[in-house]
């Protein structure tokens, strides 16, 4: 059951598979109890409401967008049917809310006001792109995006490479669908030939792949088999 006056950030789906095949029941029916929604953007909300099976009427709901950067009183009126007594949830557009996701001001906001945060378990493609590499779980970062200009973005890469080799962590990023094969090909070509380098895409999909090998040996890759597919890239030097 949904606790009152609470902020329940719930994961969302990965891509258009079953909800039952990625969530635990206990998130589908605390997601099907809330009325109030805070979002990333409403029209992926209300598809992953509706994929649920929310009992009510999706255009009854509460469903607010969070602003790009709130401000204090932004997140204040956000945070208001929670304060009222109402279990509050906040879903981002794929994925874990708050990890490499939007979602960390309004949570800090609800710990500012004495509202309690529950977390509810579902599908991380960070994580699970982490699992499956075979590179270090120990000591890792998440970079988000990397440069998108070419020069800027090898830089970066070598940056992240001489990082991982000082500190023996996996360095994990991510990049717009249409640019992987960019990307890709900068990894193959920048990094030292030994340099371990994992890519996981389309996680929790039927379509889902993931492979790790050495840098030299990602130069014999198509690169254009992971163009236009939400990817994770993983390098451990």
């Amino acid at each position: 059951m949904t606790a009152p006056g609470s902020l329940f950030l719930v994961p969302n789906l990965l891509g258009a598979v079953p909800p039952g095949n990625v969530l635990p029941v206990r998130t589908i029916e605390a997601a099907r109890a809330i009325g109030h929604w805070v979002v990333e953007t409403p029209k992926a909300a209300r598809a992953f409401l509706k994929s649920i099976g929310h009992p009510r009427p999706i255009a009854e709901l509460s469903i607010h967008a969070m602003p790009d950067r709130p401000s204090q009183a932004e997140l204040v009126a956000l945070l208001a049917p929670a304060r009222a007594g109402h279990p509050l949830g906040f879903v981002s557009d794929a994925g874990c809310p708050a990890v490499a996701d939007p979602g960390a001001a309004l949570v800090a906001a609800a710990h500012g006001s004495g509202i309690p945060v529950v977390p509810l378990v579902g599908p991380s493609a960070v994580l699970l792109a982490l699992m499956a590499s075979g590179l270090s779980g120990q000591a890792f970062a998440f970079h988000g995006y990397l440069p998108v200009p070419e020069a800027a973005r090898a830089a970066r890469v070598r940056e992240l490479e001489a990082e991982s080799k000082a500190r023996s962590c996996t360095q994990v990023f991510i990049e717009t669908p249409y640019r992987n094969a960019a990307m890709l090909a900068t990894l193959a070509n920048v990094l030292a030939p030994r340099t371990r380098l994992a890519v996981a895409a389309d996680l929790t999909l039927p379509t889902e792949s993931v492979s790790m090998r050495a840098a030299a040996d990602w130069r014999r890759v198509d690169a254009a088999a992971y163009q236009k597919r939400p990817a994770i890239f993983l390098l451990q030097a």
